[in-house]
């Protein structure tokens, strides 16, 4: 069962703060779909996922002022729908992000949170046999609808920047390719996301008082994402079922297009470790990546540049909540003679 879990494909958004130095700019963070067999179809049912990332950069805090996270609950409906041989799976997904000031003075950044754009969309995912399967995905985060803008504020109420993510300008529009091996207990998944925007974009409504332009035009880069995992699950108690999953991951984004108006042709990749247990009601992973190669960059002290590399910790649970009955078993017929 924590195969089929496991292919339920989750949606979030960015953890690359505008007003920090420059990252790559994506609505679908990268790494959300790591440790998920996002090609393989789900059986009927419906099923909850939340995943939690926490980044903390490796700069200084004049240079990085703050830390982000990012909560993703969603809902999976995989339908009994299976034209041309494949499931049609059914999503919607709240995404928030968070930031945290890393200098607790007047001058530290005060911590904020911030919606995003209600995502909606679909997978249709086909099982080719031999424990390989295939998806594509297409959908759109509604920033119009109820995408938030965002203001950094030091503690003692001085403007620091806005708008703080501003892709949300615009509704994000996405597609995304899946790929997974999920034989033997091993779950080897590519995935491949692009995010595409109105550029340029703006927040609706009027320019937040005393803070500038906050409302835009704002040049949006698109953004293409990869999504890589190589795990295995392992009965270490002898309990006739797998249970434990190890692995490794990886992930990047890199924007593509227009970039050169918004933050230049940035991009990232890391690297990390995956950890799971399947304990029957539920599952749980936590998986943990570093940037081992970014574009972003600071001045130190000593006015040599260097990279902003980020160390990333990751939290998801998975929940079926539905599967329908199994059919029951056909009477025997008894016939009298």
């Amino acid at each position: 069962m924590m195969k089929n879990w496991l292919a339920a494909g989750a949606l979030a958004l960015t953890a690359g703060l505008t007003a920090t130095a420059a990252q790559a700019q994506t609505t679908t963070v990268p790494g959300e779909q790591v440790g998920l067999a996002t090609g393989a179809p789900l059986p009927e049912g419906v099923y909850a996922l939340n995943t939690f990332v926490y980044r903390s950069p490796d700069a200084p805090v004049v240079n990085s002022p703050v830390d982000v996270a990012v909560n993703v609950p969603v809902l999976v409906w995989a339908t009994p729908f299976v034209p041309l041989g494949g499931r049609i799976e059914l999503l919607v997904a709240p995404p928030t992000v968070f930031a945290f000031g890393r200098n607790g003075g007047p001058t530290g950044i005060k911590d904020l949170s911030i919606s995003v754009g209600t995502f909606v969309g679909g997978i249709w995912a086909f099982d080719l046999g031999g424990n390989f399967g295939v998806s594509v995905l297409g959908g759109v985060y509604l920033n119009d609808l109820n995408g938030d803008r965002g203001v950094l504020v030091q503690n003692n109420g001085a403007f620091v920047g806005a708008p703080v993510l501003s892709q949300l300008a615009s509704n994000t529009y996405r597609a995304g390719i899946a790929a997974s091996y999920t034989g033997d207990g091993y779950n080897l998944t590519a995935n491949l996301t692009g995010n595409f925007y109105d550029s340029p974009g703006r927040f609706d409504g009027a320019n937040v008082a005393g803070f500038g332009n906050t409302r835009g035009p704002f040049v949006i880069s698109d953004s293409l994402n990869l999504d890589l995992t190589a795990t295995k699950k392992f009965d270490l108690f002898n309990e006739g079922k797998p249970k434990f999953e190890f692995g490794a991951i990886g992930y990047g984004t890199v924007n593509v297009g227009n970039a050169a108006s918004i933050v230049g042709r940035q991009g990232r990749f890391a690297l990390g470790g995956l950890v799971g247990y399947d304990f029957g009601l539920f599952t749980a992973q936590a998986y943990v990546a570093r940037d081992v190669v970014t574009q972003a960059r600071f001045v130190d002290a000593t006015g040599r540049s260097r990279d902003i590399e980020n160390t990333e910790g990751w939290v998801r649970i998975i929940v079926p909540l539905y599967s329908p009955a199994p059919a029951p078993a056909p009477a025997p017929i008894v016939r009298k003679y």
